[in-house]
């Protein structure tokens, strides 16, 4: 089944052509910092021991002098909502970051040629048609491997022509950008997913020249 799949999506994208682009950015600049072992933090005064969706126990950051702690731990510990938006780039706390619907219906401006596994739980952030530009951001979980999805979305951006292409397909990252048809920018990522043990998240946004 999983091969009938593959095969399947790849050949979708030989059959359909056209013009589409995603759009995603990262500002990144390399830092030296310090895990601080020796910071407790309390909750009303009890201990809180920080974790991520693993469990695994996190630890500040000393930068500069300023100590930093992970968000989504401490916003868990004061029962505060949090949504990261993958679309913009943001971190949503508070109020206004109920997190996305969730679904399998894909999202309606997306290409219908671009691959998405049978399994896929759908997070859809932007699916917009301004100003006659349609466009479309989403993350979606599937038990589908990184090394699977990485060939799929291989052949795709080979089929629609990407140039200045990166690529990098391991067992544990994907990362495709570069640019469609030589115009339009493209950006897949997926990761191992730290709430879901045996998932993988893929983030994409897409957008029309």
């Amino acid at each position: 089944m999983k091969r009938k799949w593959l095969i399947a999506a790849v050949a979708a994208g030989m059959l359909t052509t056209g013009s589409a682009g995603v759009y995603a950015g990262a500002n990144l600049q390399q830092i030296k910092a310090y895990l601080n072992n020796s910071i407790g933090v309390e909750v009303n005064g009890s201990p809180y021991w920080l974790r991520d969706g693993n469990g695994k126990t996190l630890r500040p950051i000393t930068y500069e002098g300023l100590t930093y702690l992970p968000v989504r731990s401490v916003a868990d510990a004061l029962d505060v909502p949090i949504t990261y938006d993958a679309a913009n780039y943001k971190v949503r706390i508070g109020s206004g970051s109920a997190a996305p619907v969730e679904s399998t219906e894909r999202p309606v401006n997306l290409p219908k040629d671009f691959p998405i596994p049978a399994d896929a739980v759908i997070a859809t952030t932007v699916d917009t048609d301004e100003g006659g530009v349609k466009k479309a951001a989403f993350s979606y979980s599937t038990q589908e491997s990184l090394t699977t999805m990485g060939f799929v979305y291989g052949e795709y951006a080979r089929i629609k022509r990407l140039d200045n292409a990166s690529q990098t397909v391991t067992a544990t990252t994907v990362k495709i950008t570069g640019r469609l048809g030589g115009t339009s920018p493209v950006s897949i990522t997926g990761k191992p997913s730290t709430a879901r043990p045996g998932y993988n998240i893929f983030t994409v946004t897409w957008s029309e020249s």
